[in-house]
This record gives C-alpha cells, structure tokens and sequence, in this order.
C-alpha cells in the first residue's frame, strides 16, 4: 500500500514486503543523512514532551500507567537489579523510574533536544548512538520501547546490542504490530506505520525471525493494550483531517483489544522478551 506522512512533510511512502523474510519495509527509506528533517515536529512527543493537543495530554496521562507497567516488566524478567541499557531512551522518564527502582541505567539517544532532557533527567551522560563505546556483557537487561523500527542498521545494531547483553540477561523490544485488528481497519491511515520514521513494520513472526537470527530465544510476548486506543485517536485524525474522533477512537481501540484476545494475541502493539539462553535453563 501506499501511505502518507501525516505527521511531517506529507510525502508518499510504499510498504513492501520482503519475498524472502516477509519483513515489511518502508520504501524508498530516507538515509541517515536526510531522516532528520521527518523529525522535525513538535508533536513529536517522544523527542519534546509536548502536552500540545487532546492526543499528546492523552500520551502524558497514560505514560504513568505504562512507566510503571513497563519497570515491574524489567524487575520481574531480568536476573538482578544491575545494569540497564535503554536503546532509544527518549527524554529519558523510563530511565529515571528504573533509577528509582535501583538499576545502574545507561541510556542511547540520537536526538539532541531529547538526550539534554535525559541527561538532566537521570543526572548520567547519555550517548548518541555508539554502542562500541560499551564493553561486551555488561547489561542483564536492554530495552527498545518503540525503536527497532526506526534503526537504520538493523542487523549491525542487533549483533552490538546481543554483544552488551550478559549470558543470562534479558532484552526486552517493544514494536507496533502490522497484523494488529487496528491495523487491518486502518491500513493506510494507520497511525503505527509512521512512514518514513519507521523504517521497519513487525509482524509477531518477522520479529521472531529476528531473534533467532541473532541467537536469541524468545521468552515471553506481551501486550500493550493502551496503544489500541492512542494509535487510534492519531489514526481518526488522519483519516477525517480534523481533531481525533474520541468516540470512533475509543470503538476502534476497544474493538481492536477484543479481536486480539479471540485471535491469538495480536495486539496493537507487542513486548517481546528475549535472552540468550532458552527459559527453561535459567
């Protein structure tokens, strides 16, 4: 399909499908030298925390619930409160609140405006995207809330990350699911394709594939049940081209989250927990 970036430059973008893995791509990708300038937004919440319209007070009010879901994950999954790496960090709330939780963080942010606001955040120094800098096995947990999609060098950044994690750490990648309910509905104003920030869309099997390519066993998959309702709210703003639609927001998310649980598990978006050994030898 062809799909349109609402959010920044309203260029066209395809999706296309891999014949070989079935990994959907966003085609052409902007490179590393020209991605920038799809950034460039102030409803970019991830990069400026803006609160600016109905949609992103909705981001802020729900970060709570999630934060403290997504730390709980962590704590539970991962061997022992050591050293954590958030690939992505953001502005950095996740690595505050895994501080106050009692984990060393070490965070990787591309943007300047967003790694300013981690750093003085979490009061660490936040990188800007070397991960070489970080000697072999030296996290027992690395988290990408919403970030593989968005990285250029998939594998090259997925043999680094495999080589920080500890042998009996915990990796922890969050993605949008292209085979959602939601996305069906949507298809080409679904908010979660994101084009062309998200360079990548996973499906639950294309993600799987991935990991077994770098070694990794999946342990768990989790659902973010909140993000049927936000992707829908952006998802009603594109499709009218006015204020999201609450009501139709709330039908599609709440629709959405119902098929997922009839139909196994394909939620809007999903948390994959992988580690190097299998489960059932840790």
């Amino acid at each position: 399909m062809v799909v349109e970036d609402y959010s920044v430059s309203h260029e066209s973008f395809a999706i296309v499908q891999c014949a070989a893995c079935s990994l959907l791509l966003t085609n052409p990708r902007p490179d590393v030298a020209s991605i920038g300038r799809y950034y460039e937004s102030e409803d970019y919440v991830s990069h400026s925390d803006t609160n600016k319209g109905l949609v992103n007070k909705v981001y802020q009010v729900a970060r709570v619930y999630t934060m403290r879901r997504k730390v709980s994950l962590v704590n539970k999954a991962a061997p022992r409160r050591g050293r954590l790496l958030d690939y992505g960090c953001g502005t950095g709330h996740f690595l505050a609140a895994c501080q106050k939780a009692g984990w060393q963080v070490s965070g990787v942010e591309p943007s300047d405006v967003a790694r300013a606001q981690a750093q003085e955040r979490t009061g660490q120094p936040i990188s800007s995207g070397d991960l070489t800098q970080f000697p072999s096995e030296s996290f027992d947990a690395i988290t990408l809330w919403h970030v593989l999609e968005h990285v250029h060098d998939l594998t090259g950044t997925m043999q680094q990350l495999v080589r920080l994690l500890k042998p009996d750490g915990v990796i922890i990648i969050a993605v949008p699911n292209a085979e959602s309910p939601d996305a069906q509905y949507y298809r080409e104003q679904w908010a979660a394709y994101d084009v062309p920030r998200h360079l990548y869309h996973f499906t639950p099997k294309t993600l799987t594939k991935l990991l077994r390519k770098h070694h990794l066993h999946l342990r768990q998959t989790l659902p973010l049940v909140l993000d049927a309702y936000y992707v829908s709210m952006l998802s009603e703003r594109y499709r009218a081209e006015r204020n999201a639609g609450l009501l139709a927001a709330f039908k599609a998310g709440y629709k959405s989250n119902q098929q997922a649980v009839q139909h196994g598990g394909q939620y809007s978006s999903l948390i994959y927990v992988g580690s190097k050994t299998p489960a059932e030898k840790r």
